[in-house]
């Protein structure tokens, strides 16, 4: 007999359905069979998705009838509220090149993994058909070399931009495989006639759709000052077409706006392209957004967001919703080729039409083995041209040694190499970690070697000044296990700049597989972290004599500066029973972080693997603990220990402190503590003892 009452149907009136977007008090809510908490829990509604509801069936007590793809039922209004989806215009105010379409942005062909120009279009159109332009750079500038093609960078001969031959190249195999080709470039101002000569040629090549001119507030890029652009735009602008389209790429934060002089830029271009880059600005898809249309959307040009490849796949799906249904964006572009993961490519794969319900995305993140090689381990080697120790050390935030030097301009004296030691041959993402003091560098440069297909090294260049303590990708190769140092890692000091500071820090290898294949790490469900195994395995969810002292989302301290709301369970024993006790992985997963911070004591992050049963991927924090037993990098299975039970360091009384994010924000801040902020809180964490009490294993 079941334990649930009997289902509640949809009414035989419901009245209007209204499209809207989701807004959850916590990362979900509970869709169930009835209005009401004793009925069945049937699915998930999840923050900023698109679903249909029916405000004419709303009960006295606030349940109100749901639809989002498959899943039909009731959900309590009490949680979530709804946010209509207005419809765009029938009649675009200003046409782009860009609506209803996807691009990806490409920079060079140096660190793609693709030998032809042939290959690169083959290899999207097969695994995204949805994205239907690619954004090639075109050319740059150097303060000494002045205006030059992109080739002037790039080595991969079969894939450089050399003038107007290779742009005729490039258009000629994208149309064959129904793709636009659109340019970019950096313009800086230093070389007006040379510069403009370039972008002018490029644009007037037949099948040239647009050119997206690049000009953000750091060195590097355009260095005119405002007196500058009404010239160098004047001049370009009075060599094309009229109806030739030109857009704006920028960094759209507030802070940045006043200092690329917008409105002496406004004459000249069609449309603007912000960089809304929320894996690197550390902050929320929703926050970046909100921030990107405040400060541009009064500058009277269609905007066409920029999205973060680099990115986890749960947050690229909530940035194609927010930017198409609630700021109704025209269109989307992706930075950049190279960086994007097969997971990736599933969420980018998808039309694009403002006011319509986008179809669902397995958003879930295929990945197998992770190896990661920190400076002075094994797989890492150092040395120097100057028979001197160059060398400076500091100790990392994340708890291992990180060292440092000044850049050179014209001539290395160090150099760094990591080298990872392969189980299996397959895809890789590579990534580096840049630390958040001594690397102000613009230019550090990676050379990765031995990528399958590849004839030579690939040269992967980083901005380190604009990361802090971030993990970023260089890219996605093929590597063989059995070619001798595949994949290896080379950086020296060699930037081009003086006075200057570059970081050489840890590098990690994600074997990158398709969702669901062989080789894809899954859990099979969550246990508690504390207990005896017996305990563990049994129907109570905090097993034994283990109590929570301070329960999710309480406040607690209360009446003191430390007042907050938890964040998590702090897991207990009687008279301290719990001291010294073996703390154990709640799933299977990846170490990201296992280190000392202040106020926490130490602190292990487990990135778990994705739930078998939905793909959900949790971050765990096990904070305050003793004799940590993992590393980064370390893969661990539910049950391991993985330290004891401490009390940091005689902060607190002895306790484990638990609790569970369904985003990165445990990965880029594993000491975050929202306070007394509980819209945060509950935008970030799920009730650890909830989560836990719904995906137990099945053995």
């Amino acid at each position: 007999m079941s334990q649930f009452p009997s289902p509640v149907p949809k009414p035989s009136s419901p009245g209007a359905g209204q499209t809207a977007l989701a807004k959850t008090l916590g990362a979900y809510v509970n869709v169930r069979t009835g209005p009401g908490t004793n009925y069945q829990d049937i699915g998930d509604i999840r923050n900023n998705t698109v679903l249909v509801y029916y405000p004419a069936t709303r009960t006295s007590s606030g349940w109100v009838w749901v639809e989002q793809y498959n899943t039909a039922g009731w959900v309590s209004t009490s949680v979530i509220s709804f946010e209509n989806i207005a419809a765009p215009p029938t009649v675009p105010t200003q046409a782009t090149p860009y609506d209803g379409k996807v691009a990806v942005w490409h920079w060079k062909g140096d660190v793609l993994p693709e030998s032809s120009i042939e290959d690169v279009a083959r290899n999207i159109r097969q695994t995204a058909p949805h994205v239907t332009q690619l954004w090639v750079k075109i050319s740059d500038a150097t303060q000494r070399d002045g205006a030059q093609w992109m080739g002037f960078w790039d080595t991969k001969r079969s894939l450089a931009i050399d003038g107007t031959q290779s742009i005729d190249r490039w258009v000629q195999v994208l149309q064959a495989y129904g793709m636009e080709f659109h340019a970019w470039s950096v313009p800086k101002g230093s070389h007006v006639e040379a510069e403009t000569n370039i972008l002018i040629q490029a644009c007037s090549r037949p099948g040239v759709k647009s050119l997206i001119l690049d000009v953000e507030p750091y060195a590097g890029f355009w260095q005119g000052g405002k007196a500058g652009i009404r010239p160098y735009m004047t001049r370009l602008r009075r060599a094309l077409p009229g109806s030739f389209h030109i857009g704006l790429c920028v960094d759209p934060r507030r802070h940045h706006y006043a200092s690329i002089f917008p409105q002496e830029w406004y004459p000249f271009v069609n449309s603007v392209h912000p960089m809304a880059y929320w894996a690197t600005f550390q902050r929320s898809v929703e926050n970046v957004l909100a921030e990107t249309y405040e400060v541009w959307g009064g500058f009277g040009r269609p905007i066409i967001p920029i999205l973060d490849s680099d990115a986890q796949p749960s947050d690229m799906s909530t940035a194609i919703t927010l930017a198409t249904q609630r700021y109704q964006a025209p269109g989307l572009s992706w930075w950049r080729l190279g960086t994007i993961t097969p997971a990736g490519w599933r969420v980018i794969n998808q039309p694009i039409k403002p006011g319509t319900t986008p179809p669902p995305v397995d958003p879930t993140p295929g990945y197998g083995d992770e190896i990661v090689v920190k400076p002075n381990e094994t797989g890492f080697a150092k040395g120097t041209y100057t028979g001197k120790d160059e060398f400076s050390t500091f100790q990392g935030t994340w708890g291992w040694p990180v060292l440092y030097k000044k850049t050179e301009a014209a001539t290395s004296q160090v150099w760094t190499r990591w080298t990872p030691q392969l189980k299996q041959s397959g895809k890789y993402e590579i990534s580096v970690f840049v630390p958040a003091r001594h690397a102000t560098t613009h230019n550090a440069r990676y050379k990765i070697n031995n990528v399958k297909g590849v004839a030579g090294e690939l040269i992967v260049s980083v901005d380190q000044y604009r990361y802090s303590n971030q993990w970023v990708a260089l890219g996605v190769y093929e590597l063989d296990k059995n070619t001798p140092n595949a994949g290896t890692v080379f950086l020296n000091d060699l930037t081009g700049e003086t006075n200057l500071e570059i970081a050489f820090d840890a590098l990690r290898w994600q074997q990158v597989i398709a969702g669901g294949q062989p080789g894809t790490y899954t859990a099979d469900g969550y246990d508690a972290p504390i207990g005896s195994s017996a305990e563990r395995r049994s129907a109570q969810v905090w097993p034994g004599q283990w109590y929570d002292a301070s329960p999710f989302a309480k406040l607690y301290f209360v009446g003191t500066p430390q007042e907050a709301y938890h964040t998590g369970a702090d897991l207990n024993l009687p008279r301290d029973a719990d001291a010294h006790s073996v703390v154990y992985s709640a799933a299977s997963g990846v170490v990201t972080f296992a280190s000392r911070l202040p106020t926490w004591g130490n602190v292990i992050i487990i990135k778990h693997d994705p739930l078998a049963t939905n793909g959900t991927v949790m971050y765990g924090r096990y904070a305050h603990v003793e004799e940590m037993m993992v590393k980064v990098g370390n893969r661990v299975v539910r049950g391991q220990p993985i330290a004891k039970v401490g009390n940091a360091f005689g902060i607190y009384a002895y306790h484990l402190h638990f609790d569970l994010s369904h985003t990165t924000l445990l990965e880029q801040n594993p000491a975050h503590w929202p306070g007394k902020n509980l819209q945060v809180l509950l935008a970030n964490y799920v009730n650890p003892r909830d989560f836990i009490a719904a995906h137990r294993p099945r053995a």
